[in-house]
């Protein structure tokens, strides 16, 4: 079986990339630069260039794929906004996934996409499952709810800094995953009949509040938060601003995920029929608490060497500096 993942540099994509071929599947990825995209070739992926923006360069990628998994999204540094990759370069790579005669097609879209119509990304989402299940593909989609990854930037380094740690609204409860896990799921989809044109939550062991992350992230660090919260109204007064500017489009669709992080409604679910269907083993699923507990012993450890390091070579200087010698006149 070939498969060709889309979004391979990516946080998750690259989990995905790295368990396919673990497991011994060929594996195709559709990337823009192969520069950025050289460790996949030194882990055993074969590189061809594509862009979900030109159509045209995803035939040759679909060349002889069996399956494809998707794991592209739009970032927040790109020039493109959510719309043109994640709804225009979405619906072009189904239609040529189709056209190319894929047989399975795994699709990574938001848990309770569905109760955000305001929210562009959200509204995607939905709208791109619903396209695929009318698509005539063999499909699976994964619902998630968000990255143990993403807790580090968001609050482990900045406390660890003495940073702010910013916290909007209600924060809402979510249930994160580690993407290594994740990965699971969509490589054992493609081998069990079961998950065919199904949906399926893919979300952690329970949910976090803001609060609780950070509690934890200052027990493990033994750091003290400095906690900023960003109030709600403000962030929709900035949102609808940018509205008014072209430039500013997809700031604003970025603004409005805030609705989610700060409605104050858990994005998580039972995964307990999940993990029958899968076929794997909750109890071999990464928890918050083992994720950070994990980032921040090697942290920590890390920054005693260096300070080590430093001591040691502070009284190594102050060895080898000699005294100066003091002349006096004899009268």
């Amino acid at each position: 079986m070939t498969l060709l993942i889309v979004g391979a540099t990516g946080t998750l994509g690259r989990q995905v990339a790295r368990r396919a071929i673990d497991e011994g599947y060929k594996v195709r990825c559709l990337v823009r630069s192969s520069k950025k995209a050289a460790f996949l070739k030194e882990w055993g992926a074969e590189l061809v260039g594509g862009n979900l923006r030109y159509p045209q360069t995803l035939a040759e990628a679909l060349e002889g794929v069996t399956a494809v998994i998707d794991a592209a999204t739009s970032r927040p540094t790109d020039s493109l906004s959510i719309r043109q990759v994640d709804w225009d370069g979405k619906v072009a790579l189904i239609q040529a996934a189709k056209a190319a005669g894929v047989e399975r097609f795994i699709f990574f879209s938001i848990l309770d996409a569905e109760k955000y119509p305001e929210v562009p990304l959200m509204e995607i989402k939905r709208c791109t499952e619903l396209f695929l299940a009318e698509s005539g593909l063999n499909y699976t989609i994964l619902r998630l709810a968000g990255f143990m990854q993403g807790l580090i930037g968001q609050y482990g380094i900045p406390i660890l800094e003495n940073q702010p740690v910013w916290v909007t609204g209600d924060s809402s409860p979510i249930a994160y995953m580690d993407t290594q896990d994740i990965a699971k799921f969509a490589i054992r989809a493609l081998s069990v009949p079961a998950t065919e044109n199904q949906a399926f939550p893919v979300v952690g062991t329970r949910a976090w509040s803001a609060e609780e992350i950070i509690s934890l992230c200052e027990r493990l660090s033994g750091k003290e938060a400095r906690v900023t919260r960003m109030p709600i109204n403000l962030l929709r007064a900035v949102q609808r601003f940018m509205r008014f500017f072209q430039w500013g489009w997809n700031v604003a669709d970025r603004l409005a995920f805030t609705e989610v992080l700060a409605s104050g409604r858990p994005l998580n679910a039972s995964m307990d029929e999940v993990y029958t269907v899968f076929g794997l083993d909750q109890q071999q699923t990464a928890t918050v608490e083992s994720y950070l507990q994990e980032y921040f012993s090697r942290i920590m450890k890390k920054l005693k060497e260096l300070d080590y390091e430093k001591n040691k070579t502070k009284k190594q200087k102050s060895k080898k500096t000699p005294f100066k010698k003091v002349n006096s006149n004899s009268q």
